[in-house]
């Protein structure tokens, strides 16, 4: 007999639909060898994430919760692979 179990969310915590929200905005990139996440440094890219945020909080988490996770993850990424030859990004 074939079971059919309900699908987890794809995002389990808010630092991952933060991040999440921050590559749909374009502020943030992951190096395509590597995986690592770099920040773009573009501001406008920011502020669309922070309005996503703002708009679209997860369910149970208020927009203010919502906006200080997206805005504190570039603060925790840098710009550049940490695996990559220097000046190769």
């Amino acid at each position: 007999m074939l079971m059919t179990r309900e699908r987890r969310p794809a995002i389990r915590t808010l630092r991952g639909w933060a991040i999440s929200v921050l590559q749909e905005a374009g502020a943030i990139r992951e190096c395509e060898e590597h995986g690592w996440m770099q920040d773009r440094a573009d501001p406008h890219a920011r502020e669309r994430a922070i309005a996503i945020a703002r708009q679209h909080a997860p369910a149970g988490i208020s927009a203010e919760e919502a906006v200080s996770a997206v805005s504190n993850i570039p603060d925790s990424i840098g710009d550049t692979c940490p695996e990559c030859p220097a000046g190769s990004d």
